[in-house]
């Protein structure tokens, strides 16, 4: 017996390459596919006009003005992104230990909505009703005595959902992870008239250290008090993510997100198998910067990288991505 019958003696008859061995049998038999419907890209804005600010942790993400992101939205509905995420970088002045400028109908992130509905018609937006942009402590609740209350932050996240939903947001991403949001958020929702508006939960919110870039991103790195343990996911428990969504997914969650992305593929995976609902994942700036900088160093592909890390989204079950790199994926889409 030579080599090869021995070979094929010891495997049966059964060799993968078969299947690998030209471009046509490798793309016909593909499990997982990217496309740019699976693309949503979070944007940062900033007060003012004309402003296009660059974000030194996150080379090639901008803060922009609203008439600089109406016209970078327009673009990424061109190349057939589905939705936005818009976070706001508000003037210190504006913050406060309760986040009140969130109540506020035309603060920053209303205005956004509006002028993006106005503009573009043909994407979707969503935004996220956390308090940590508008607080002059940095965290996503409102603080009393050295504890994120839950109640009182909840009553507050809700009619701050209401006023994004009046401005016309699409979906509410509440991602600010108190106990009992996503009940009283639909509750508030329905009753203002807005039961066509979606709800994206962050159902498992890590605490995590990929969030620094972002936090550069909207000025809250300097104004943190203490972390966020208390109210986050710890890395660590995979089974109390699950038991979070399930709560979710009972108060009325649309859909349900996990952030960060690439560390926490399990858990997308564990929520797909779960609920029958439709998972998104936040590939978080942490993830953003560290493909971006090896790039730039030359140590990595950077687009073969990048392309690669969305694709392991879909493997993972995600019907969808939060990513930086939405604009440049689908410019590299539309290509092939």
């Amino acid at each position: 017996m030579d080599k090869t019958h021995l070979v094929d003696h010891i495997t049966g008859h059964r060799r993968m390459r078969r299947n690998r061995k030209a471009d046509w049998t490798r793309r016909l038999v593909q499990e997982s596919r990217l496309t740019v419907d699976d693309l949503i890209w979070p944007i940062f804005l900033v007060p003012g006009s004309g402003i296009v600010d660059p974000i030194p942790a996150m080379p090639g993400v901008n803060r922009m003005s609203v008439d600089k992101a109406v016209e970078a939205v327009k673009e990424a509905a061109d190349l057939g992104i589905p939705a936005i995420a818009t976070f706001p970088n508000i003037a210190l002045d504006l913050r406060d230990q309760t986040g009140s400028q969130i109540l506020e109908a035309n603060n920053l992130l209303n205005q956004a909505t509006m002028a993006i509905k106005k503009a573009v018609a043909n994407i979707g937006i969503i935004t996220d009703v956390a308090l940590d942009p508008f607080t002059d402590h940095g965290h996503d609740g409102i603080l009393r005595e050295g504890e994120i209350v839950n109640d009182e932050t909840v009553d507050q996240v809700v009619r701050a959902a209401i006023l994004q939903a009046d401005a016309g947001s699409d979906i509410i991403a509440p991602s600010e992870m108190m106990d009992g949001r996503i009940g009283a958020i639909r509750r508030g929702l329905d009753a203002a008239g807005h039961q066509s508006v979606g709800i994206m939960s962050y159902a498992t919110k890590f605490s995590s250290g990929y969030y620094g870039p972002y936090r550069e991103a909207i000025s809250t790195a300097g104004l943190l008090k203490g972390d966020k343990n208390s109210y986050y996911v710890s890395p660590a428990n995979g089974t109390e993510a699950v038991r979070d969504a399930a709560l979710d997914v009972e108060e009325g969650a649309d859909m349900l997100m996990v952030k960060p992305g690439l560390p926490y593929l399990d858990i997308c995976w564990r929520l797909k198998e779960a609920f029958s609902l439709p998972v998104f994942a936040y590939q978080v700036s942490g993830e953003y910067t560290q493909i971006k900088a090896a790039g730039m160093q030359g140590w990595i592909d950077e687009q073969r990288v990048m392309m690669e890390s969305l694709l392991c989204f879909k493997r993972a079950g995600c019907d969808g991505i939060l990513s930086y790199f939405a604009v440049e994926a689908a410019r590299l889409l539309a290509r092939a």
